[in-house]
C-alpha cells in the first residue's frame, strides 16, 4: 500500500463532516481518473462481480516480486469510480509481492469506506481488490 496516498486520504477524509459531503468528495476523486481508452475495455479487463462496468489494467515495471504495479480503470459509475480511484492511488506504485500478500480490504476500513457503501457495492469493491491482488500474484510469480 502506498502510505504517502493513504495518509494523504485519511486526512482529507477527516475533515469532511458527513457521508454526503463525503461521497462527493470521492465522486470528485473518481473525476480526476483519466478515461480508459475503449481498445482496454474487454472481458480480460473486466471486473467480474460489480454490479456496474469496472474495468482494469495494469503496467508492471520489473520482474518476480519486486516488480512495481501501475494501474488504471474506469467505470460507468460515479461512486464506483471513486472508490477505483482510491484504489488505483492506493495500490500503484506497489510491489507485486506486498499487494498480493496484503490485506487490501483493510485500507478502506480504516478510511471507513465500508460502512458506508452498500453490500453490493461492498461485493463488487471487494471484487476490484482481489483483482489487483490476482495480477500481483501472477506477477510476482513470473
Amino acid at each position: 500500500m502506498n502510505k504517502d496516498a493513504f495518509q494523504n486520504l485519511k486526512e482529507d477524509m477527516s475533515f469532511i463532516d458527513g457521508w454526503e459531503d463525503k461521497y462527493r468528495y470521492i465522486i470528485e476523486l473518481g473525476q480526476s481518473l483519466a478515461p480508459l481508452e475503449d481498445i482496454h475495455k474487454t472481458s480480460e479487463n473486466k471486473v467480474n462481480g460489480c454490479a456496474s462496468q469496472v474495468w482494469l489494467t495494469h503496467k508492471c515495471e520489473g520482474e518476480g516480486k519486486e516488480a512495481v504495479l501501475t494501474f488504471k480503470g474506469e467505470s460507468d459509475a460515479h461512486i464506483v469510480q471513486g472508490l477505483l480511484a482510491i484504489a488505483i492511488s492506493l495500490f500503484s506504485g506497489v510491489t507485486a509481492d506486498k499487494l498480493a500478500q496484503g490485506d487490501s480490504f483493510s485500507y478502506f476500513e480504516a478510511l471507513g469506506l465500508s460502512e458506508q457503501i452498500s453490500s453490493q457495492r461492498s461485493n463488487g469493491l471487494k471484487s476490484l481488490l482481489a483483482k489487483m491482488q490476482h495480477i500481483a500474484t501472477v506477477e510476482a510469480n513470473r
